[in-house]
């Protein structure tokens, strides 16, 4: 009877021990389309034999520059926001360290000398009296077993937290790497559109002084030489313009590194960089579900789930249990003889009756969990979005290239011809002066869409998930999840 009582007894403790109370997760649906949109500005989303998509290409991958490498190697290295973000990923680890210890018991011990003095007839004895005793124990102090999985829901949650936080520090990591590259870029095109002022103040330069010699001897009008003044200040204005825009750029790209970045490793124009490796967005938008932000906003959700099975099993009885076993005597030399032994048993239960916050922290937890599926939801459409913005760039910004490249060899030839015109004689130099403006103009466009063109390729880089680590394998990962 005794024995299958016991038995009954502990199967009724590993039962209990199973049973966590939280609700079973299951995945939600991506409240995204299927397939990347189609239409006039989209290219075929066809992959070419052989082009990887963005998570298969580490960051090294991707950039081959090899200045451009070197600099955001730096960055990883000394960037404070990222910093941050890896102290976070501590933070969280530690703290799921102190959750998991809870299911455990904390075992101390304890020794104790009490020596009192008790005066004349005080409790029954006729003269005074001195007492003496030695303890030494080691127990457990209230120990709470976790019968309904409260603490182990706590666990799960701090695990939960502890994993988004370290894919938030990989979505950091990325947006790091991408922020980098595009301060590069815009450094480059910037030096370049510097060296394009500085060409055309020098052009400007020599046609007004051409024109004030014209003007001096009679030749050409008031009109002509003021026009070419108006041209000549606006070369000047945009010479001190782009030499601020290149000095802001340095700052910020400095600052994103997290130290000064060395000449040598400095963009001196947009053409000398080499362009990324070209990837494929993957013909279904699943691929989103790799972005770090994602899979951090999911870890959250699952963490609300656990959080309300914590608040559910508050409405159950709690069993803590305090206990010691130790030796006792009133002289210090007999503390460890035979038959000193002491211990001590108490287990406790404590039946919730009614307590207004229990409810009120169920309610919370169902809040949590609604708010983190919002969340999780917000982030998979910002991030389709990303990439159909990025998609839509891309299928249109080659046939931008393509026309303004042809308007700017037109526009060239354009001056060339009215420069010919005005030497012999045939055409006013005004004609000179808006045919060298509107060449100017364009080269400007010219290097504006080339830096569009390579941003956007960073930027659909980074929003299909690409410049993760590709050092954890999903084994080390899987690992993690179980730790």
């Amino acid at each position: 009877m005794n024995r299958r009582f016991v038995s009954v007894m502990v199967g009724i403790v590993f039962f209990l021990n199973g049973c966590t109370l939280a609700p079973e997760y299951t995945k939600p649906k991506a409240p995204i389309p299927a397939q990347w949109p189609q239409g006039e500005a989209y290219k075929t989303t066809k992959a070419t034999q052989g082009t990887p998509t963005a998570p298969q290409l580490g960051w090294k991958e991707f950039f081959t520059d090899p200045k451009l490498q070197a600099v955001i190697k730096t960055a990883l290295d000394n960037n404070r926001d990222l910093k941050l973000a890896a102290l976070n990923v501590e933070r969280a680890r530690a703290m799921y360290g102190i959750r998991r210890a809870e299911l455990f018991p904390s075992i101390s011990g304890n020794a104790s000398w009490n020596k009192q003095k008790i005066p004349p007839k005080v409790m029954g004895f006729p003269q005074k009296l001195t007492l003496e005793r030695y303890d030494v124990s080691l127990g457990i102090s209230s120990w709470e077993i976790d019968f309904f999985g409260r603490i182990r829901n706590l666990k799960k949650q701090a695990l939960e937290e502890y994993l988004a936080t370290d894919e938030a520090r990989r979505a950091a990591q990325v947006s790091l790497i991408s922020g980098v590259a595009r301060a590069y870029l815009a450094l480059g095109a910037d030096r370049e559109n510097l060296k394009l002022a500085r060409s055309t103040l020098t052009t400007r330069q020599a046609a007004y002084d051409l024109i004030k010699q014209q003007y001096d001897v009679g030749i050409a009008t008031g009109m002509e030489l003021r026009q070419a003044q108006v041209r000549l200040d606006a070369a000047r204005g945009d010479v001190a313009r782009y030499t601020q825009v290149v000095a802001l750029d340095k700052n910020a790209l400095c600052l994103l590194v997290g130290a000064t970045v060395t000449e040598e490793l400095l963009p001196q124009n947009l053409s000398d960089i080499t362009p990324p490796e070209k990837i494929f967005a993957g013909i279904s938008s699943e691929i989103l579900l790799n972005r770090p932000d994602i899979i951090s906003a999911e870890h959250r959700l699952k963490g609300a789930y656990a959080y309300i099975g914590a608040a559910r099993a508050a409405f159950f009885p709690s069993i803590s249990l305090t206990t010691s076993v130790g030796t006792a005597s009133d002289e210090l030399s007999g503390l460890f003889d035979s038959g000193n032994g002491t211990w001590s048993f108490t287990p406790q239960i404590k039946i919730p009756v009614f307590d207004p916050r229990t409810w009120a922290a169920y309610r919370v937890s169902k809040a949590e969990q609604k708010i983190a599926l919002a969340q999780y939801e917000k982030t998979i459409q910002a991030a389709f979005r990303e990439v159909a913005d990025a998609l839509a760039t891309q299928g249109t910004v080659e046939q931008q290239l393509t026309a303004q490249q042809s308007l700017t060899n037109a526009v060239a030839d354009t001056y060339d011809l009215s420069y010919k015109r005005y030497k012999e004689g045939i055409d006013s130099y005004i004609n000179v002066l808006d045919a060298q403006q509107s060449l100017y103009a364009a080269r400007q466009g010219l290097v504006s869409l080339r830096l569009a063109e390579l941003a956007n390729k960073i930027k659909l880089y980074a929003a299909l998930g690409g410049g993760r680590d590709r050092d954890e394998t999903a084994q080390d990962k899987s690992e993690k999840q179980k730790d």
